[in-house]
């Protein structure tokens, strides 16, 4: 974000910028507080969300270091739209908003940064909102156990392995359901021959037939 920027307005920036650090499952803030500022993730990671009426989650996103946080709130004045707590132990920069907006007003390169970060949030909610609406719970599970498989798999005889790295209830937090039907679809999952899981290891099985399945319920 802060690429365009050289060495010497760094420096006079970073001297606006607090160091804040965050044990694992600690809130930064909750949705619908005000905004003080922007954060950017410089080590550990952080979670996104939403929490509903009755208390269930959804999670929008899992950011790690190099990514902003609560970038629209700081240019349109409103609240947060969602609260944010860290997955692991963290260490972010702080920037109020007032600070941050005057960067934006004296280089105009990085509010165009803050541009495409939106963007390409916008599109993350965006197939979020298409993949409750519009596709089933096990859909959801086995495009969320493909995508992981992808990104931090490891391969092996059996097939592709790799850390769950959550709890059941963490999952459904991501694919927008409950800890016991996560389960029991996994459950369900694993007695076909698709998959087979280990207290936090999963292998995928059967690739082919998870990704054949996963077109028949689009």
């Amino acid at each position: 974000m802060f690429s365009a920027l050289n060495d010497a307005e760094l420096a006079a920036f970073a001297k606006r910028t607090v160091v804040r650090r965050f044990a694992p499952g600690q809130m930064l803030f909750s949705e619908g507080e005000p905004c003080e500022g922007l954060y950017v993730v410089a080590a550990g990671r952080v979670r996104i969300f939403k929490t509903s009426a009755s208390g269930r989650e959804q999670v929008l996103t899992v950011e790690g270091p190099g990514s902003s946080v609560a970038e629209l709130p700081v240019f349109d004045g409103g609240q947060y739209p969602a609260s944010v707590s860290a997955v692991e132990d963290a260490q972010l920069l702080f920037v109020s908003r007032d600070d941050f907006r005057a960067c934006c007003l004296e280089h105009p390169e990085v509010a165009l940064k803050v541009l495409q970060v939106v963007g390409a949030r916008l599109r993350r909610l965006v197939g979020i909102i298409e993949e409750l609406s519009f596709t089933t719970l096990r859909h959801r599970l086995i495009a969320w156990l493909l995508r992981e498989a992808e990104r931090h798999g490891r391969p092996t005889s059996e097939g592709t392995v790799f850390e769950l790295g959550m709890t059941h209830q963490e999952l459904a937090a991501h694919i927008g359901t409950v800890r016991e039907l996560v389960s029991r679809n996994l459950a369900r999952l694993q007695a076909q021959g698709f998959i087979h899981a280990q207290s936090q290891e999963i292998t995928i099985v059967d690739r082919e037939g998870l990704e054949a399945d996963l077109a028949s319920t689009v």
